[in-house]
């Protein structure tokens, strides 16, 4: 819930006070940057929780840690890339592909209630489905709306 409001905030932010500075790009750009900072602020969880998001992925996939800081970064990549027009549409087809990838990451961690944050107390569990699914396909929607299309 916590990445909507960060991309929300930005977004109207940037979109209704933009057009009174000398800074107003239209929407493309707020929309953009928006997931921009939203991207940041996640990646902060992964270096930040790192042992607990790898209870997410699971057990058969070796190199949990390894592949929830590899994620991390890339998050922090795919922030720099929508930030300038000349790389933004490689970085959200990218983007598009990591958030299809990652879903059954938040699909196995909501089963097995694993709370991101914390391993000694359990997540919301399957109800958390009924918002992440969702949430997961407006961040492709939004990516592929501000950076690909």
């Amino acid at each position: 819930m916590k990445p909507l409001f960060v991309l929300l905030i930005v977004f109207v932010t940037l979109f209704a006070f933009g057009n009174h500075t000398q800074f107003d790009k239209g929407n493309i750009f707020a929309g953009n940057i928006a997931m921009s900072v939203m991207l940041l602020f996640t990646a902060i969880g992964h270096f930040k929780f790192k042992t607990s998001m790898a209870a997410m992925i699971p057990l058969f996939i070796p190199k949990k840690v390894e592949i929830v800081i590899l994620t991390g970064i890339l998050e922090i990549l795919f922030a720099i890339g929508l930030s300038f027009e000349s790389t933004r549409y490689y970085t959200g087809i990218a983007l598009i592909i990591f958030l299809l990838i990652i879903l059954p990451a938040n699909i196995y961690a909501a089963k097995n209630q694993i709370n991101y944050e914390n391993l000694h107390k359990p997540g919301p569990g399957i109800k958390y489905l009924w918002f992440r699914i969702p949430f997961q396909f407006f961040l492709i929607a939004w990516v592929w709306y501000f950076s690909v299309r």
